[in-house]
């Protein structure tokens, strides 16, 4: 209960790419003029997928990571693809197979508990500001 506390307390601001209001989005200097019209235009993003598709194109790795990391589409913890959770900036597949496994989560504490295992405090908080149970 401890770690979910901390963690949740730690948690990085991260604008969702699917609720973000103009004013916020123009604040986040990684957004081309470009990207935050096909932002407003196309959501509300089906997932992570869509968002990837749709603002991550054309980008290299080193852009998506500085991007992702203010703006996103939560992955759905239960229903996210691999491709989806490699998205999270920082992924590595070691760490995208812990995510699966635990399925179905039932709750953030829950994973909160179980990636505990392998990653410190500050790094589960990192990593849930990227998820969410839909």
């Amino acid at each position: 209960m401890a770690l979910a506390a901390a963690a949740h307390a730690q948690a990085p601001a991260r604008l969702d790419a699917n609720t973000a209001t103009a004013t916020q989005l123009d604040t986040v200097s990684e957004l081309t003029a470009a990207q935050k019209l096909t932002i407003a235009s196309k959501r509300p993003f089906a997932g992570t997928a869509a968002y990837d598709a749709a603002v991550g194109a054309g980008l290299s790795a080193e852009q998506k990571t500085a991007l992702y990391a203010k703006v996103f589409v939560p992955i759905d913890l239960n229903k996210a693809t691999r491709e989806e959770i490699m998205l999270i900036p920082g992924m590595t597949r070691r760490m995208a197979h812990e995510f699966e496994e635990y399925r179905p989560y039932t709750s953030l504490a829950q994973f909160d508990k179980e990636i505990g295992k392998y990653v410190d405090a500050a790094e589960v908080a990192r990593l849930r500001s990227y998820v969410a149970l839909k």
